[in-house]
């Protein structure tokens, strides 16, 4: 079991038992991991906002407030994504803390399988600093790069120019007014970004193509500063 499972084990495992605390050494046993390795996950679950707590004495151990988690949430990775995208909006405010908190606490108790994606999709979403992009995006352009599909898009490109192009989408720029489709384009043979608003066709094709990455060098760009989205 892999430590992002075994964190969600751990919370669903107290959650189970609330209010009856569980022993590290017990944990332990039951994750097949030492005492200290659990003391550690116990560790990263409160820095991250979970409310577990120790109980002390011969029958203690750490207990879960049942009454501030969540059960899980059932999110898909997109969802979560989505709401990384949102809780952006509060950076510079009071609440900034608080929204990575949430996030992290919404993380903790999703499907292991599920935060997993969410955090790969998160990894190739990247904004602008302060950028708060409101362009609409067409729905199968929204759901391209979770889907690993190649697309096939009418693209009218900033001089007027009508194109029409298959690209492997390989992730989301967000700039200031505008979202970016980034992709590998076939009749450039190289990587390209797409303003989602100049997109005037879409289609989805069958072909699912060998995975590609994103890499640094290919969000180069000379104006502003560029950051990948992070989960929590």
């Amino acid at each position: 079991m892999n430590r992002t499972d075994r964190l969600y084990a751990i919370v669903e495992e107290l959650r189970a038992v609330a209010p009856r605390p569980r022993s590290a050494g017990w944990l332990a046993g039951r994750f097949e991991v030492s005492a200290r390795t659990v003391e550690r996950d116990i560790s990263a679950l409160q820095q991250s906002g979970v409310p577990v707590y120790a109980e002390p004495g011969r029958t203690g151990g750490y207990c879960l407030d049942k009454a501030r988690t969540l059960p899980p949430p059932n999110l898909t990775p997109g969802e979560a994504v989505a709401m990384a995208v949102a809780l952006r909006r509060v950076a510079g405010t009071p609440f900034q803390a608080a929204a990575g908190t949430a996030l992290r606490k919404l993380l903790a108790v999703m499907q292991p399988g599920d935060a997993e994606a969410a955090c790969e999709l998160a990894g190739r979403v990247h904004l602008f600093e302060d950028a708060a992009p409101t362009a609409p995006v067409p729905r199968m352009v929204a759901g391209a790069v979770a889907a690993r599909r190649v697309l096939r898009l009418g693209y009218t490109d900033r001089t007027g120019a009508v194109s029409t192009r298959e690209v492997e989408p390989l992730g989301y720029l967000g700039k200031e007014n505008h979202w970016y489709l980034v992709a590998w384009c076939r009749l450039r043979d190289g990587v390209r970004a797409f303003r989602t608003d100049r997109i005037t066709t879409v289609s989805v094709t069958t072909e699912v193509p060998a995975p590609r990455a994103l890499r640094s060098e290919d969000l180069d760009i000379p104006y502003g500063r560029v950051r990948q989205l992070a989960l929590g």
